[in-house]
């Protein structure tokens, strides 16, 4: 009976470990990982799940990038941003299309926003100007800079 129950316990362990999708963002509480500042912008937050289920939030997508150049790529299952035409709205952060624009404020200064489609990026830098990236452009960017 005992070996039964230590069974039972274990497995509940597995399942409860495995977590698939990121913890969601309790908007206004949560903390961020980078920078500590309460997380309250739906349109700049972002976020990465490692392989492990730990999920780590950012009140901004600079301070996830920044965060994650001390991390171990292979660790991550996830990235995650907001899409700033959908607040609140997760997007795979590796197909999102991103503008640094003055005209269009982040929460710590790199004006920095995160779109779900390329030709609402577009759109975005005809009315704001500014600068689109890819994911693995502004990876780099932020490797070779530091922005703050």
């Amino acid at each position: 009976m005992k070996s039964l129950t230590v069974i039972g316990v274990i497995c509940l362990f597995i399942l409860t470990s495995c977590n698939s999708e990121p913890k969601e963002i309790a908007y206004g509480s949560d903390g961020c990982h980078f920078c500590s500042m309460t997380i309250v912008d739906k349109q700049h937050a972002a976020q990465f799940m490692t392989k492990k289920g730990r999920s780590y939030s950012f009140d901004a997508t600079e301070c996830m990038l920044n965060y994650l150049r001390e991390v171990e790529p292979e660790t991550v299952a996830l990235y995650r941003v907001n899409d700033y035409t959908k607040p609140g709205f997760f997007v795979d952060a590796t197909k999102a299309t991103y503008l640094i624009s003055a005209k269009i404020p982040s929460p710590m200064g790199a004006f920095l926003t995160g779109f779900s489609k390329e030709d609402e990026a577009i759109k975005a830098q005809a009315d704001n100007l500014g600068k689109l990236f890819t994911w693995t452009e502004l990876n780099e960017k932020f490797k070779n800079e530091n922005p703050f």
